[in-house]
């Protein structure tokens, strides 16, 4: 699973889910990618899950980019504990996702297999989100 080595604190506020994807909002390195819709929190697993849904479905062709980092940890009190008491320990990390983040990448298949193995992952993820293409730049090349 994703987790980060270090943080600068144990525990986070949840925050809010408001507005869209600030950066990362168009395929840059591969050829297709998985753009979200909706905005939420992607578990570690999830991710994981998501990435060996693509490599298997395209099998040893093809690179695939993980665009997101799980780095938010999520706090979780025990089972059948009375309230108060403060904070639980932390459980799980989540990657907080914006409606218009590009959060999987892929290349070098053609274009059907792409658009499976895309369906795939994005079936394995608790947001709606859209197969996209890499659209041309008009300035490369120059």
């Amino acid at each position: 699973m994703l987790l980060p080595k270090k943080t600068k604190f144990r525990k986070y506020q949840r925050g809010r889910r408001r507005g869209y994807a600030k950066g990362q909002t168009t395929v840059q390195a591969g050829d297709y990618g998985l753009k979200a819709l909706e905005a939420g929190w992607v578990t570690s697993r999830q991710i994981e899950a998501a990435r060996i849904a693509m490599t298997r479905k395209i099998r040893r062709g093809g690179k695939v980019w993980i665009n997101v980092f799980p780095d938010k940890p999520v706090t979780q009190k025990p089972a059948e504990t009375r309230m108060g008491s403060g904070k639980g320990a932390p459980e799980h990390w989540v990657a907080v996702v914006k409606p218009g983040r590009v959060m999987f990448e892929l290349s070098g298949v053609p274009e059907p297999l792409a658009r499976e193995a895309i369906r795939l992952a994005a079936m394995k993820l608790p947001v709606k989100a859209k197969f996209v293409r890499r659209e041309e730049d008009p300035f490369e090349g120059q």
